[in-house]
C-alpha cells in the first residue's frame, strides 16, 4: 500500500469566511465533524505559538450555530493525514466579477508568491498549469515534478561513494580488522572497501524522498504518473531518511545550479517551511503564508521593477534611522518601502496594511498606531510624502481623496492597490513622485 493514493476531501475558503461543522447555514462552509475536530486541534496547538503577532484562525461559538472557526490573516493550503485539503484564498475585490474569478485570485496569490526570496516559488509558472481544475497543493507539486524532470533530463549528479563490504571479489583494500573478524573461516571472501561511482548521494536521496512522500499525498492522476516516472529513474537511490543531516551536506555552488530550485522544494514539502512552522498531530502539512508579508513583498516587487533604469532607488524593509540616537540608537525604524529620488536625495516612505478600509469606520478604519507610525517616518526621514497602501475595497470610492495633514507639514496620503491591475495601481503611486518632483 506504500504508493496507493486515496480519495481525498477538498474544501476551499478565503479569508474572513467561515466554517461550521455538520450543518448547513447560509454563509458558512460546512465540514464534517471529524475533520472540523481536526482543525481546531490545529488552531488550539498553535495559538501559543508566535506567528508574526497574527492569529492562524479564529474559533468562536455562536448561538444555534455552535464552534465556528474564521479565516484569518494567513493563506495556503493545509493538508490532514487522512489526505484531506484545505485550501485558503485571499480575499481580494473586484469591480468585475465573472465566472473565473477564484482562477484570477488564485493567479495573484501565485504572482505574489513569486516575489518571496528564498523560497522556490519563482518558478510558478501560470500558464504551465490548469489553475481551474488543480488547488494549491496540486501546483506546488506540479511545479516540483517539473524541476525534477529538468534535473533527471541534464541527468543525475552523481560522486563517489565508499563502499564497505564482504564480497568474494577483490576491489580497493582490504578492511583487515573485519576481514580478520568475519571471514577467519572464509578464505573465499573479502571484505573490502572501494569507491563507487554513484547517483546515491544526498540531494538524489531528498529528491527521491520528496517524490515518495507526494506520490502518496497527490490526488491528480497527472502528477502522480508523472511521479511514478520519475521515481524509476531513482531505483538505484536510496530515499533519504535524515532530512537535516542530508540538507547538511549539500553544497550550493555552480555545479548543483539545476538541483536548487527543486532542493528549496524538498525543504517545503519535508519539513513543512512557509514562514512558519506549524505543529498538529493530525496535520500531514500546512504550508501557510500571512497576507501582510505577502502584500509587502508583492507590492515592493512591482514598485522596484516600474521603477528600474529610473531615477528613483527603492530600499525594502529601510534600516536607515532609529527613532532615538542617544543614549546609543535605539527602537530601529523599518519602514516596508522607501524610495528616494537620486539626483536631489529626497525620500518618500510607503507602507503596505493587508486591511480592508470602511468609510463608514471612524477614520475609514485607520488605527492611530499607524498614523503615529507614519508622522514618525516623516519626521525622521523628512520625507517628502509618507503613503499608506491598502488593498482596494468597494467599502470606500475611489473617487475619495484621502489625505492627512498637521500644521507642522506632514502629510500622509491613502492609496489603494488593485490586486487584478496591480501594474497601474502602482502607476498612479509613482505620479506622486514625479508630481513633486516638477
Amino acid at each position: 500500500k506504500g504508493n496507493e493514493v486515496r480519495v481525498n476531501s477538498f474544501y476551499q475558503i478565503k479569508e474572513y469566511d467561515s466554517f461550521i461543522s455538520d450543518k448547513e447555514i447560509a454563509g458558512y462552509k460546512t465540514l464534517p465533524e471529524s475533520i472540523f475536530q481536526q482543525l481546531e486541534d490545529f488552531i488550539l496547538t498553535n495559538r501559543s505559538k508566535d506567528t508574526d503577532a497574527l492569529e492562524l484562525m479564529g474559533l468562536s461559538a455562536k448561538k444555534g450555530i455552535g464552534k465556528v472557526i474564521t479565516a484569518k490573516n494567513y493563506v495556503g493550503i493545509i493538508t490532514l493525514n487522512d489526505g484531506t485539503t484545505i485550501e485558503i484564498l485571499p480575499k481580494i475585490y473586484s469591480a468585475s466579477m465573472d465566472d473565473n474569478f477564484g482562477a484570477r485570485t488564485k493567479r495573484v496569490l501565485l504572482d505574489m508568491l513569486r516575489t518571496l526570496r528564498k523560497m522556490p516559488f519563482k518558478s510558478l509558472q501560470n500558464s504551465c498549469v490548469n489553475i481551474e481544475k488543480m488547488n494549491i497543493f496540486e501546483i506546488f507539486i506540479r511545479m516540483f515534478v517539473n524541476e525534477v524532470f529538468f534535473i533527471v533530463k541534464r541527468g543525475l549528479k552523481c560522486s563517489y561513494e565508499a563502499i564497505a563490504e564482504n564480497t568474494t571479489f577483490f576491489k580497493g583494500k582490504i578492511l583487515f580488522s573485519k576481514q580478520v573478524k568475519l571471514n577467519c573461516f572464509h578464505k573465499e571472501r573479502n571484505y573490502v572497501e572501494y569507491d563507487a561511482f554513484t547517483a546515491n548521494r544526498p540531494e538524489n536521496k531528498l529528491l527521491k524522498a520528496t517524490l515518495i512522500y507526494l506520490c502518496k499525498r497527490t490526488t491528480s492522476s497527472k502528477n502522480r504518473s508523472d511521479i511514478k516516472s520519475l521515481l524509476s529513474v531513482f531505483s538505484n537511490v536510496e530515499a533519504s531518511t535524515d532530512y537535516k543531516g542530508d540538507f547538511a551536506k549539500y553544497i550550493s555552488d555552480r555545479n548543483m545550479k539545476d538541483y536548487n530550485t527543486a532542493l528549496m522544494w524538498c525543504r517545503v514539502f519535508l519539513s513543512g517551511k512557509s514562514f512558519t512552522s506549524f505543529a498538529g498531530s493530525e496535520i500531514a502539512l500546512a504550508l501557510l503564508f500571512p497576507m501582510e508579508t505577502l502584500f509587502e513583498n508583492y507590492v515592493a516587487a512591482v514598485l522596484r521593477k516600474k521603477l528600474s533604469g529610473s531615477g528613483f532607488t527603492v530600499s525594502v524593509q529601510d534600516k536607515t534611522y532609529h527613532l532615538f540616537d542617544e543614549p546609543g540608537k535605539k527602537f530601529l525604524m523599518k519602514p516596508d518601502i522607501v524610495v528616494r529620488r537620486k539626483s536631489d536625495g529626497v525620500s518618500f516612505v510607503l507602507d503596505t496594511k493587508w486591511k480592508i478600509l470602511d468609510a463608514g469606520k471612524v477614520n475609514y478604519g485607520i488605527t492611530q498606531a499607524d498614523m503615529y507610525q507614519m508622522f514618525a517616518y516623516q519626521k525622521k526621514y523628512g520625507a517628502e510624502r509618507v503613503i499608506l497602501l491598502y488593498p482596494e475595497t468597494e467599502k470606500i470610492s475611489l473617487e475619495d481623496n484621502i489625505e492627512f495633514r498637521s500644521d507642522d507639514d506632514v502629510v500622509v496620503r491613502v492609496q489603494f492597490i488593485d490586486l487584478f491591475n496591480v501594474t497601474n495601481s502602482i502607476a498612479e503611486v509613482i505620479q506622486q513622485f514625479d508630481v513633486i518632483a516638477v
